[in-house]
């Protein structure tokens, strides 16, 4: 087809290879054949033999070279696609010969017409740069040029390609600093987040910390008075001297006034919280957080709470950044806290990231609520989650000391809990909270020596140990009788335990010798000839310490010092401390460690840096590629003048940071009421005089306007009717790229304008709200303003009071996690009948019929035992029956023709089989995970039969053992096109539990998950009548993941659900079992 002479044809031939490629086959073999038609004149044909060399340039490099000459013609190809695409195609052949003529193309792109060439020029410029680092020096020139343009599709593929190249070159960004800002809200969301990072960094250079004069004014503003100049202001300095000399220089440096340029990009950016892309709300978060005065900071915390509500994977990003947010801002997520309560569904991940958050908003006076929330937790199945809960219990009482004695008290009920894993934790954090006071809880320690008997948990006993050990003065009696009870068990613990023995024995013998001199000794001889020689390193270094001999050295009188000193009391903190160092949002964040390629997030300059760079002469911004009329022209310093106003008519920093910050919506209007609430009332005396001059202003300004719009509608048609007049004399070519050029630079041009109106009218409400002295009016037309701009979603239903109750967690977790436990025991006996076959009896396959093989019968079937010479092999055991009245000799396999990526492992030959006998052979079958036949012939000495094996696609996995939690865990990452459902009817036999497992296991090779059903719920809710049965395996070749459920349902109704990566294999699965189950 695509040698064919018909387009229709070639057409069709690379829309199935472009679906080939969709599909992940790979269609490397037919370059030579597409490349051929790189020159076809069929402009859709083209396109696609360019997607196809875009995929493969770089594997077939030498014959991509050969048709260099095709695509530099491309590059000057009249549609805007072709060329783009030939630039896509040139840079992704990866050889050094050709970086000249990428180069030559990349620069000649950059002054494309089209802005989509453009685009392509810039995701060019970082292949060339990894290709050729030296030509680093002309890239730049190529970014510089590319930064000014003015079109929304190039920036964020420039800023990328910025970033990659030259991230340290800020210069580049100064002139192209206020366009970015402007342009943000209309850029697509991969260039949004792109952006914002970039200038997230950038504004760290370049502007003063907003918060740094915020622990000035606490400490010397103490009576409410402004930084501006008063009688007091010497006595104020004297104070702050006496206080704190480093405070010196700050208290001399002048009030800080935000820059109107950081100012700018607060603004700007605000809208995108409420974008749809929860990369982009991630990344206007950040800026926020790194970037704001914490008064304007609080505003991004109805975002995130907002991103919980998505898939699990975003909730584990946003909640791994909220929790390093909650350590230093507590106060912004404090309304929001039930948004953070833990459903019975959430992954574990995800719940012990919202215990964190919540561990760190707990304050006095939600802390019952809180704890509350954690007793219900405990009672979950989730054994992390369980120990996590108790962890977070413990720092809850070493940070809020009120609750510390009732927090002990709960986790001291928590040791009679039935569940051994439950009573170690409890035990390991009560250890940590007794070292704060163990005057007061002697009675908690002699309850925890009586349970040394039954707890098993080495890190529990060892717990247990140390407490008795470090305060044996408070239990005199009972210290020595558990060392009795150690001495005994020495030899059967683990080596921390025993490391614990070896502590409390060398304590007791220094605080009570009498009792303990002969256990010691006893213990020490033990330790002595242990197979751990850290324990036998200990037991000589302790003997040389406490029992004194000649030899031994002067720091055996040191002994009760070093043995029996106060231990200072562990501060249990947050993992997530000390991650803000980290961008947030930033893979280095979420790791906890510097990833790949991350750039460090500067710290704020100690004098600000001069704002002048930003600005921008109107002549320098006209781009090359432009060949623009006079009407164009005027229209650019129409659009620009304004653009750049904002800075240059200023008439002081102060008044136009005030007026940036009125116009600014939500939080900036609350962080002007603050400012104005501190301010004399002498400014609101000038306030009031300066409202005439404001009320003529708007109206000069609207004049303005509409003397601008008249003048350039006049221009546009004078311009029109010239043009109107020249139109015959340029061929037709020349007419199509221009008139897409003009459109592309009319719409930039339009948007700008409408930024610009925009401006215009946000400066007219500016001087209006001025006059406004009450503030609360000012705060409603702000929101006002805010709704106008934000356009995709209205965050106003998520307010905090209503925020969705956690649903009860007694429906779903029982009260004590023993009594759910005792179904499911981990033992190898309970595991291996399931995970080798099931109970039912082996299917099995006709290959030979008796007439066709001249009396040899042969059957096979899948024994579902691994097959030992190859894992990724599926072992099908052959019978053989001799029907016959001679004897057949040769038996073996010949002439496999097999699919793609399918093996065959033969069985050995069998030498002569007698007439009537019968025998077995084992032969392994790669099939690929596929249900396609594998084809072979079987031979005699003197025949030879064709023969097919065509597995059923139950028989292509083996069984996995996993529990309930991880099954839901991977059960929530295989959703949407990975899960198939169908509902069906259960035939009368088959509606126990013993009957659904056998026929489910028999119809593929799958093993139940071990405790999962629902019907194994306590008390507080009644057992439902319908359980839900799990199973669980992996395909043999790929290893992919498969989940069975079958839930049941009234009047033998069930669902089955399949989960399965591979959507073929899922579809054919619910087919079999659903065959199985139902007749």
């Amino acid at each position: 087809m695509l040698d064919s002479n018909k387009d229709s044809l070639k057409l069709e031939a690379m829309k199935r290879i472009v679906a080939m490629i969709a599909r992940g086959k790979n269609a490397s073999d037919l370059f030579p054949a597409v490349v051929k038609n790189v020159a076809c004149k069929n402009i859709e044909v083209k396109k696609l033999v360019y997607v196809y060399l875009v995929r493969y340039a770089e594997e077939q490099q030498d014959l991509a070279l050969l048709s260099i000459s095709t695509f530099q013609r491309g590059l000057k190809d009249p549609n805007q696609l072709i060329r783009a695409s030939a630039l896509r195609v040139l840079s992704s052949i990866r050889v050094t010969i050709i970086v000249p003529i990428m180069m030559l193309a990349i620069k000649e792109a950059a002054s494309d017409m089209s802005p989509y060439v453009r685009k392509t020029a810039a995701h060019a410029i970082p292949k060339l740069y990894s290709l050729d680092p030296e030509q680093k020096d002309q890239l730049i020139e190529v970014i510089e040029k590319l930064l000014a343009d003015k079109t929304t599709l190039v920036a964020g593929s420039v800023v990328m390609a910025f970033e990659e190249v030259c991230p340290e070159r800020i210069d580049l960004i100064h002139k192209n600093y206020r366009k970015l800002c402007n342009l943000l809200i209309d850029v697509e969301e991969w260039g949004q987040v792109v952006i914002i990072n970039m200038l997230t960094r950038y504004a760290r250079t370049q502007f003063l910390n907003p918060n740094v004069n915020e622990s000035l004014l606490e400490e010397g503003n103490t009576d409410g008075k402004t930084f501006y100049g008063s009688d007091d202001e010497d006595e104020e300095e004297d104070e702050k001297d006496k206080k704190d000399k480093k405070a010196e220089p700050l208290a001399k440096r002048k009030p800080y006034v935000m820059d109107p340029d950081h100012r700018l990009l607060l603004r700007n950016t605000k809208p995108l919280l409420q974008s749809r892309n929860a990369a982009v709300v991630m990344a206007v978060a950040q800026l926020y957080f790194h970037l704001a005065p914490k008064a304007e900071v609080g505003v991004i915390a109805k975002a995130l709470v907002r991103l919980l509500r998505s898939h699990s994977e975003v909730q584990f990003v946003v909640l791994q950044n909220v929790a390093t947010m909650t350590i230093k801002r507590r106060g912004m997520f404090e309304p929001y806290l039930k948004s953070f309560y833990i459903r019975s569904t959430d992954p574990t991940q995800i719940k012990i990231l919202k215990l964190e958050v919540l561990t760190n908003l707990a304050n006095e006076t939600n802390i019952s609520t809180i704890l509350r929330e954690f007793q219900t937790y405990i009672k979950s199945m989730d054994k992390d989650f369980v120990a996590a809960t108790i962890q977070a219990i413990g720092r809850c009482a070493t940070n809020i000391g009120e609750v510390r004695d009732t927090c002990l008290n709960g986790l001291v009920q928590l040791l009679s809990n039935r569940d051994e894993l439950v009573v170690a934790e409890s035990v390991v954090v009560i250890k940590k909270l007794l070292q704060m006071q163990p005057e007061k809880h002697s009675d908690i320690i002699k309850h925890m020596a009586k349970l040394i008997d039954n707890i098993q948990v080495p890190m529990a006993r060892a717990s247990i140990l140390w407490l008795i050990g470090e305060y044996c003065e408070h239990v005199p009696k009972i210290a020595p009788d558990v060392l009795r009870k150690m001495a005994k068990s020495f030899t059967n613990e683990e080596d921390i335990v025993k490391l614990q023995i070896l502590n409390l024995a060398a304590k007791l013998y220094l605080t009570n010798s009498k009792q303990t001199k002969l256990l010691t000794q006893y213990v020490l001889n033990l330790a002595k000839y242990d197979q751990n020689y850290d324990i036998r390193d200990r037991a000589r270094f302790i003997r040389q310490l406490i029992v004194p001999t000649e030899k031994s050295g002067a720091l055996s009188k040191y002994a009760k010092k070093l043995f029996l000193a106060l231990k200072p009391a562990p501060v249990l903190e947050s993992p997530f401390k000390d991650r803000d160092h980290f961008q947030l949002g930033s893979l280095s964040h979420l790791l906890n460690a510097k990833a790949g390629g991350y750039q460090e997030l500067p710290d704020w300059p100690e004098s600000a840096p001069d704002p002048s760079v930003r600005n921008v002469e109107v002549k320098e911004s006209v781009p090359e590629w432009s060949k623009c009329s006079a009407r164009e022209k005027r229209k650019e310093k129409k659009v620009e003048k304004p653009f750049y106003s904002d800075s240059e008519e200023e008439s002081g920093p102060t008044e136009s940071a005030d007026s940036e910050m009125d116009s600014g919506s939500g939080s900036a209007s609350a962080s002007a009421s603050e400012e104005s609430a501190s301010r004399s009332e002498s400014d609101e005396s000038d306030e009031g005089s300066e409202s005439d001059e404001d009320d003529e202003e708007p109206k000069r300004a609207k004049k303005k306007t509409q003397e601008v719009k008249k003048a350039v509608r006049q221009s546009e048609s004078e311009q029109s009717s010239e043009e109107e007049r020249k139109p015959q004399r340029k061929p037709k070519a020349r007419k199509t790229s221009e008139s897409e050029s003009e459109s592309d630079e009319s719409e930039s041009e339009s948007s700008e304008s409408e930024s610009n109106e925009s401006e215009s009218e946000a400066e007219t409400r500016k001087k209006k709200k001025v006059r406004t002295r009450d503030l609360k009016p000012v705060k409603k037309e702000a929101k006002k303003e805010s709704k106008k701009e934000m356009s995709l979603l209205d965050l106003d239903d998520f307010e905090p009071s209503p925020s969705p109750q956690a649903t009860p967690v007694n429906a779903f977790m029982s009260s004590s996690l023993a009594t759910d436990l005792e179904g499911l025991s981990l033992s190898d006996g309970v595991l291996a009948p399931a995970a080798i076959s099931p109970s039912s009896s082996v299917k099995t396959f006709e290959l030979l019929h008796r007439i066709t093989g001249e009396g040899l019968t042969v059957e096979y079937c899948f024994s579902r035992q691994p097959f030992s010479p190859d894992a990724n092999m599926v072992a099908v055991q052959i019978h053989f029956t001799n029907n016959s009245s001679s004897d057949v000799s040769g038996l073996h396999v010949e002439d496999a023709k097999l699919q793609s990526g399918m093996r065959v492992k033969d069985f050995p030959e069998i030498e002569s089989l007698a007439a009537g006998e019968t025998t077995t052979a084992v032969m392994g079958v790669d099939f690929c995970d596929s249900t396609q036949a594998a084809n072979f012939q079987l031979c005699t000495n003197s025949k030879k039969f064709f023969v097919s094996i065509q597995p059923p696609v139950g028989e292509l996995m083996r069984p996995l053992f996993m529990t309930e939690n991880e099954f839901k865990k991977e059960q929530g990452q295989l959703m949407g096109m990975n899960e198939i459902s169908e509902k069906l009817t259960l035939d009368s036999s088959c509606r126990n539990e013993h009957a659904i497992v056998q026929r489910v296991t028999t119809a593929a090779n799958l093993s139940r998950v071990p405790c999962g059903a629902d019907n194994e719920c306590s008390p507080p809710v009644p057992p439902p009548d319908f359980p839900v049965y799990r199973f669980a395996a992996r395909t043999v070749t790929g290893n992919s993941l498969v989940l069975v459920t079958v839930a049941t349902r009234a009047e033998g109704a069930a669902q089955l659900t399949v989960n399965c990566d591979k959507m073929l294999i899922g579809t054919m699965l619910v087919k079999e079992i659903l065959q199985a189950l139902t007749q």
